[in-house]
């Protein structure tokens, strides 16, 4: 039994592995990316792949080198980088009810990214609970080592590459929001996630328009959720209407046939 469990558990690690490679579309050259800015930056090679090893945060990075790079005080870069992941805070509880008992969890949470989340949130509700935790760490983890890797290769070669290709230059800093809108699409077939991507669509290009280009993405995302569990919160008090009514009806009705 104990053999089956393992073997289990090692297609359920496969498949997560598997399963995260269309990420590394969007990691590596974003990591790469990071590489390079990073060592611009006047950052070793090793500190640059350290920094993507420990904080794994990708905009957060961006952010820590060159606010560190301007001279901002490590307080300030402190605050700014727990500002913008402070959109994990909601992330976990999305993924809590499909976490099964074990002490890796809390572990594992470190390698929980925008992308890891999306595709977590989906394929966890679908696997038996065996192959849960399997599943989420080699996808996890691939997802980390990756980004990982990428770092180190623009730390070290990335001027070259991008001197040998320029437009490889040009295309990197859109591999991350493309990969976003790929794993954002499948959710356009629900018209709560429509309205809601929607309104935080809109509200990004507005902020962005009027200058507020720094909390764009903040807002949008408070706005876009809030609107969504709202419609949420509206649905299920309309669903709790309709089964008080019926019941209404069902008991007035068996009371008539009492008579």
């Amino acid at each position: 039994m104990s053999l089956q469990a393992a073997t289990s558990s090692r297609r359920a690690w496969l498949t997560g592995v598997r399963e995260a490679i269309p990420l590394l579309g969007g990691y590596v050259p974003v990591a790469i990316s990071f590489g390079l800015i990073a060592t611009q930056a006047g950052f070793t090679a090793w500190e640059a792949v350290i920094i993507s090893t420990l904080v794994y945060a990708g905009a957060s990075q961006f952010l820590f080198v060159g606010m560190a790079a301007a001279g901002s005080p490590l307080w300030l870069v402190v605050v700014m980088t727990l500002l913008i992941n402070v959109r994990h805070v909601v992330y976990a509880p999305n993924l809590a009810p499909w976490l099964t008992a074990s002490r890796w969890w809390p572990w594992l949470m470190h390698a929980l990214t925008d992308q890891v989340f999306a595709l977590a949130h989906t394929r966890l509700p679908q696997l038996p609970e065996a192959q849960r935790l399997g599943w989420f760490s080699g996808a996890a983890l691939f997802a980390w080592a990756s980004w990982v890797g990428g770092t180190a290769l623009g730390a070290v070669a990335g001027e070259g590459l991008t001197a040998r290709w320029p437009l490889l230059g040009d295309v990197m800093p859109f591999a991350l929001p493309a990969l976003f809108l790929v794993l954002l699409a499948p959710r356009l077939t629900s018209w709560r996630w429509s309205l809601a991507l929607g309104s935080s669509i809109a509200i990004a290009l507005l902020m962005t328009v009027i200058g507020l280009t720094n909390a764009a993405i903040p807002l949008a995302a408070a706005c876009g959720a809030l609107c969504f569990y709202l419609v949420r919160l509206e649905s299920t008090r309309g669903v709790k209407r309709s089964t008080k009514t019926e019941d209404i009806h069902g008991e007035k009705a068996s009371g008539a046939r009492h008579e």
